[in-house]
């Protein structure tokens, strides 16, 4: 079976030289890979040598005139939305899978970033993945079917979690849930709630990311400041 190709806007590496690091970012339901590449120049200033990519998921919202979506949410059903997960996962896998190729980076160079709707995508595939990445960042997420680690887990990426504690649409609840299993599964995580903050990043939120991206790469955090 075929596996639908995903594309969107890219950063290439500022120093003008090979990629030596490349960071995935994921959006939320009912934006696409625009939403995102805009934080690209924060993390291209502390990692001259990252490509940054952002593509569009892979079917239209259906909840709005506009926008993408990795699955549909017009059902809250945890079964369905497990379901709308796993389909998706195959789909960013390969496009993962060939951008890591295009560039000549191996998983341990990849960050994969996810907001809302990709933060839950990004916790379902990293943990699944042959090879560990680098690094995850999830932000405004919700770890689904958290029991299926027990069975599923194979990788142990480091994660950056982080949460406002006045979101309108994620529940804030779900960041201590998530890190309460990812602390059980013994994979490393730094946790933040964002005071104040409703559903979205923050400039808090970018420099957490920015320093996380490079202490997983193997760089000094003050590099980035």
């Amino acid at each position: 079976m075929s596996v639908e190709a995903l594309s969107g806007p890219r950063h290439e590496p500022s120093s003008g030289g090979p990629a030596k690091e490349l960071i995935v970012m994921l959006h939320g339901l009912g934006a696409d890979g625009q939403d995102l590449i805009g934080l690209a120049p924060y993390f291209a200033k502390a990692l001259p040598n990252a490509a940054i990519v952002s593509p569009n998921a892979h079917q239209p919202c259906d909840m709005a005139p506009m926008g993408r979506q990795w699955f549909s949410l017009q059902s809250r059903d945890q079964d369905l939305i497990l379901d709308g997960v796993r389909k998706a996962t195959p789909i960013i896998d390969d496009y993962i899978a060939k951008e890591m190729a295009h560039y000549n980076l191996s998983a341990d160079r990849v960050l994969v970033m996810g907001f809302s709707q990709g933060a839950m995508m990004t916790y379902h595939l990293g943990f699944r993945q042959k090879n560990p990445f680098a690094g995850m960042m999830c932000y405004s997420g919700m770890l689904v079917a958290s029991d299926l680690l027990n069975d599923e887990l194979t990788s142990k990426s480091p994660v950056l979690a982080i949460h406002g504690d006045a979101d309108e649409v994620v529940p804030s609840e779900a960041l201590p849930a998530a890190v309460k299993v990812m602390t059980e599964h013994e994979i490393p995580v730094y946790q933040q709630m964002i005071s104040q903050l409703g559903h979205g990043i923050d400039e808090n939120g970018i420099k957490m990311g920015v320093g996380f991206a490079l202490e997983t790469l193997g760089y000094n955090p003050s590099d980035g400041d």
